[in-house]
């Protein structure tokens, strides 16, 4: 008993440590629970092999986003983190490759006219850093929405 009370504090140290070395939590979209109003439904989305999940809310009748390449599309976009907190919404053009890999990754493949929502993990959006909308490690959900491709 005594020697395992002189190695108590070591054990705190070291579950201390193993705690702290391990990186910030990052949350599982697959085990997530988000706030009910954002009408996520993981079971009829798809997820990518980058970990990203989206679904067609309404499929566009007007021309396809390449899946690869292409100019600059033209969106309508809003915002949520998984506690249903709205963070922004708008308009967005943008050139392939950009704005965050997530969105890129998601608008590809949707006809203009189409509404698409985004489950974002982390790593395809701002990681572990975050931004100054977004916190870090952040799982984010967009309502997507192709006006054009040029």
């Amino acid at each position: 008993m005594r020697r395992l009370r002189s190695l108590l504090p070591f054990l705190v140290l070291v579950a201390a440590v193993s705690c702290t070395e391990s990186g910030p939590f990052v949350p599982d979209i697959a085990t997530t629970n988000f706030a009910p109003a954002l009408g996520v439904d993981l079971a009829n989305s798809v997820r990518t092999p980058s970990g990203l999940y989206y679904r067609d809310m309404v499929i566009g009748t007007g021309a396809e986003h390449p899946l690869t390449g292409g100019g600059p599309v033209s969106t309508s976009y809003t915002l949520f983190l998984r506690s249903g907190t709205l963070l922004q919404s708008g308009t967005l053009s943008f050139e392939p490759g950009e704005p965050i890999a997530g969105y890129d990754e998601g608008v590809r493949g949707m006809r203009v006219g189409g509404r698409r929502q985004l489950i974002v993990p982390p790593a395809l959006g701002y990681g572990s850093v975050g931004s100054s909308l977004v916190p870090p490690n952040s799982i984010l959900i967009f309502v997507v929405d192709l006006v054009s491709i040029p």
